[in-house]
């Protein structure tokens, strides 16, 4: 990797401090939050919020994790080997920290697909039923989100549509579990 600003070598150890240390803060951070919420909650509320929250944040890991293992080896191979003969890629430090987090945050949220459907179908917003209606319009649209989000190339495309559709099919499979079990019935009412 090359610097090609001044400030350059000063920064980008900042900026993955920051998020080290974000990352490594935010379980302690989402415990305090939880501190100041449940008391306000029901039972069967903290029940579901603590899931939901407990299953965002490994998912949010899990997603970073798939990008750094499986996504950025496939798009820089893909892009070095597209690179013209003769053509050196070096890449400078600071565009590689802002596209690494980019990813990062893009698969960190793709993950969140299966906590977002079981949310909205446990609080009867959306039925399984439905979710299942609006499939081929959901594939389309991980499609879609796969090609604005990730760099222009069809691997990374194809590595983001993918398993946000799994995601969305395994949210639909645990929200129509989660409904249909004996005694979970219950929505969760949204208090007036």
């Amino acid at each position: 990797m090359i610097a090609t600003d001044v400030a350059t070598p000063f920064f980008v150890p900042l900026k993955v401090a920051f998020m080290a240390a974000f990352l490594i803060t935010l379980p302690y951070i989402l415990y305090q939050a939880w501190r100041f919420i449940a008391p306000g909650l029901y039972a069967h509320e903290k029940r579901w919020v603590f899931a939901a929250v407990t299953a965002s944040v490994v998912l949010f890991f899990c997603g970073m994790a798939f990008a750094y293992f499986a996504v950025f080896p496939a798009v820089f191979g893909f892009i070095t080997a597209a690179a013209p003969q003769g053509v050196a890629v070096m890449t400078d430090i600071d565009k590689y920290l802002s596209f690494a987090l980019s990813l990062f945050l893009a698969f960190g949220l793709a993950f969140q697909v299966p906590v977002a459907v079981v949310v909205l179908a446990k609080l009867n917003v959306v039925t399984t039923a439905k979710l299942r209606e609006i499939r081929s319009y959901v594939i389309v649209g991980a499609f879609i989100v796969g090609a604005i989000v990730t760099p222009p190339d069809v691997v990374s495309q194809l590595m983001l549509a993918i398993p946000l559709w799994l995601l969305y099919e395994a949210g639909i499979v645990l929200a129509g579990w989660i409904t249909q079990k004996p005694g979970m019935d219950q929505p969760i009412k949204i208090a007036s």
